[in-house]
């Protein structure tokens, strides 16, 4: 995809949250963006040749000795800098400036004031709207800019941050003490976006070119050879198989593993959607056997989903036996699952947990693997999905984790689990759709907890397990706030779940946001 990623921006990762949301918002204005580690080697920067440097938010603070510097000659390469949050405090001190504790913290909602029409990066919001002389904007920080640098001028204050931000127009460097990145921010799109077009980006990173890039890259990459792809029949998975499909054509051979751990008739659903409809080879594998053998007396989440791994793998590379010359292993991997896993791929966050397709790979892995959609968020990959023609249905349907509900039973996996959860999420999703709430929420599942709770059924006595519904709202993912869904609804799903799936004897909701909670129990 090297002629769409010419006019590109990078981001140096100081462990911030929000790191890739910064990402998201320049790739959805339709500029290619790359996260790399803070200290990353002034030499790569120069190689990678962006054309602006977003230095992101984080958890250190500036005067702590040790604190995380960037090389002092990113800011002598005559690109356009954005200092974000901490990255406006470092901007501020290493060229210069002083920081200290802010007088009072300021966690969330703020309200800052423009002082500078002609601010380069914020001018054009008074000039452009009469009406707005302040923004509301998100912030984060108990460290603050208390001298801004030569040469530069404040731009922004807010109530409890005099210097809320600076910017230096004849060396393009900016700094912002608040978040533009978070939907929280008011024209914080539009912020970003003026950023871009002052480092003078083309806008050519669009589900169409990138299509037609990634095919273009299959195609030369793999000729004439043959492709395994673990088809799970969920967006990331799906998509892939489309562009391969276009891209080497009946090449492409598909592994449907069966693994047991499946949401109801998924496999058959899977089945009649790629075989009939799109005329991709797929074979069916039945392994739930080798996959519940496996996780006999596994409890940690990290074990289950590194075990779930290498059981794919180890399925792939049988049926691959049983096959001819084989050369590559196709995976749906997406960034997030990079970032996550590698606790961010610059590794300067922690790691949140391990997904399949990154962590339970061996290091004797007798294929050559083919990621396509490794760089794209989830967004643009369901926007690739619609320009590859795939059902909107099948793009848009809540995420599911490539393990399964191995990571929604909790502690120890067993298929009598596994029934009892698949029939109670069904009866979650029917509900969902009959009252047209399934769009309106971002994603919504069962939990199955293995723990019994007393109840009456008729006249008798009932020691059953419990169940917990989760459905959130989201729109990143990266924060979730728990769904406001009717009482009259979720009684409907309680009394559903409770008189139609035996085992069940209790229903309960959880109303965690994220954070503290994760979206996934495990």
């Amino acid at each position: 995809m090297s002629n769409i990623k010419k006019d590109k921006i990078l981001i140096l990762d100081f462990g911030s949250q929000y790191t890739q949301l910064i990402a998201r918002r320049i790739r959805e204005i339709g500029v290619f963006s790359e996260l790399a580690p803070f200290d990353i080697d002034i030499e790569f920067i120069e190689r990678f040749q962006p054309k602006g440097i977003i230095l992101s938010g984080g958890p250190d603070s500036v005067n702590n000795l040790g604190s995380a510097r960037i090389n002092q000659k990113i800011f002598k390469l005559n690109i356009p800098i954005l200092g974000i949050c901490y990255g406006m405090q470092l901007m501020a001190v290493q060229l210069g400036g002083k920081a200290k504790p802010a007088r009072k913290h300021e966690y969330g909602f703020a309200n800052i004031n423009i002082e500078s029409t002609e601010s380069v990066l914020l001018g054009h919001i008074v000039k452009n709207n009469d009406d707005i002389k302040s923004l509301d904007v998100w912030m984060s920080h108990g460290i603050e800019v208390s001298e801004i640098p030569q040469g530069f001028n404040i731009v922004a204050s807010s109530e409890n941050c005099s210097i809320a931000a600076i910017e230096n127009s004849k060396q393009n460097l900016f700094g912002l003490q608040f978040h533009p990145e978070v939907t929280h921010t008011s024209k914080g799109k539009e912020i970003i976006e003026k950023f871009i077009d002052i480092c003078g980006c083309k806008k050519e990173w669009t589900a169409k070119n990138i299509v037609k890039n990634i095919i273009s890259d299959l195609k030369e990459k793999l000729g004439e050879r043959k492709v395994l792809l673990g088809l799970s029949g969920g967006v990331d998975s799906s998509v892939v198989a489309a562009l391969l499909h276009k891209a080497i054509g009946d090449k492409l051979i598909c592994i449907f593993v069966d693994n047991g751990l499946l949401r109801l008739n998924e496999g058959n659903q899977v089945m009649e959607t790629f075989s009939k409809h799109m005329g991709i080879k797929v074979n069916r594998v039945n392994a739930k056997d080798k996959f519940y053998s496996a996780l006999v007396n596994k409890n940690d989440p990290e074990i289950k989903r590194k075990i779930i791994g290498k059981c794919f793998i180890e399925v792939f590379e049988d049926e691959a036996k049983k096959l001819r010359e084989i050369n590559y292993l196709a995976q749906g991997t997406i960034y997030p699952d990079v970032i996550e896993s590698a606790g961010s791929e610059t590794g300067k966050a922690k790691v949140i947990k391990s997904h399949h397709n990154v962590g339970g790979l061996p290091e004797n892995l007798n294929f050559e693997l083919v990621e396509p959609i490794r760089e794209l968020f989830k967004d643009e990959v369901r926007k690739i999905g619609i320009e590859l023609g795939l059902p909107y249905e099948m793009l848009y349907r809540h995420p599911f984790p490539g393990p399964g509900l191995g990571v929604r039973i909790l502690g120890e996996v067993k298929e009598e689990y596994a029934d009892i959860l698949r029939l109670a999420d069904n009866i979650f999703m029917e509900e969902l759709y009959k009252a047209d709430l399934y769009k309106e929420v971002s994603q919504a599942f069962v939990v199955f907890l293995p723990v019994k709770s007393v109840g009456v059924t008729g006249d008798e006595r009932r020691y059953d397990f419990v169940i917990s519904l989760r459905a959130v709202e989201t729109i990143d993912f990266m924060t979730a706030r728990w769904a406001r869904l009717p009482y009259e609804f979720l009684d409907i799903v309680s009394n559903r779940i409770i008189n139609e799936v035996s085992r069940i004897s209790r229903v309960v909701y959880d109303i965690s946001g994220k954070p503290p909670a994760t979206i996934e129990w495990e």
